[in-house]
């Protein structure tokens, strides 16, 4: 776990770049660090990169706190535990991911429940706690039809149809820093939507092929 002096720290970085939608630091503390040398404000190179994890980050229980803005649920669910995901707690978040405008579910890939739970815990390390915005998981090929002939980015093939991404977001974090640490785990495709407003863009994260895109 990250101490408060290096959460403070990173908190600093990522706003001074203007990575971070809302400020981590209270103003004394940026007061403090604003006597700093300017050095101080470059970002580490490793910023948000999951690759720095140890083996204790990947082994200890899973609980991933999820909010559906279309449908107003909320729920924080343990799902991984002693190397077992927990089925009961699985098909909860089959059905938190579903298709809340179609109103069908499918078994979700646990790879992308993986990387979902993997994204907010890694930065909840750095002290931010804020459940995982879900704003699309599983899509009926109706659903993703009337996205494209609404003109809403969505592929034809999307692996939305097959239980395979979802489109996220975490309140404080801009699509950089979320899509960043996203794509570092390494686990398939990124999409950075970036949008302006009080809400932002959003991410697409899917268990495909390794690649990045925006839109």
């Amino acid at each position: 776990m990250a101490s408060r002096r290096d959460f403070l720290h990173h908190g600093l970085r990522l706003t001074a770049l203007g990575l971070v939608a809302v400020p981590l630091v209270d103003a004394q503390a940026s007061r403090t660090q604003a006597d700093a040398p300017s050095t101080e404000l470059e970002p580490p190179p490793d910023l948000f990169d999951a690759q720095v994890v140890d083996i204790d980050f990947w082994v200890k229980p899973r609980t991933l706190s999820v909010i559906r803005p279309q449908s107003g649920e909320r729920a924080n669910v343990l799902y991984w535990k002693d190397g077992e995901v927990i089925d009961s707690a699985y098909q909860e978040l089959c059905h938190l991911l579903r298709d809340v405008n179609g109103k069908a579910s499918i078994a979700i890939d646990p790879k992308l429940i993986e990387t979902l739970w993997a994204s907010q815990a890694f930065v909840a390390r750095y002290g931010l706690e804020r459940p995982l915005e879900i704003l699309s998981g599983y899509r009926t090929p109706a659903s993703n039809n009337r996205l494209i002939e609404q003109g809403v980015p969505a592929a034809r093939q999307s692996l939305h149809m097959s239980g395979k991404a979802a489109d996220v977001r975490i309140a404080g974090l801009t699509e950089e820093v979320l899509g960043g640490l996203v794509k570092s785990f390494r686990k398939g495709g990124v999409g950075f939507y970036y949008r302006s407003g009080p809400k932002g863009g959003w991410i697409h994260t899917d268990t495909g092929l390794n690649r990045t895109w925006k839109g």
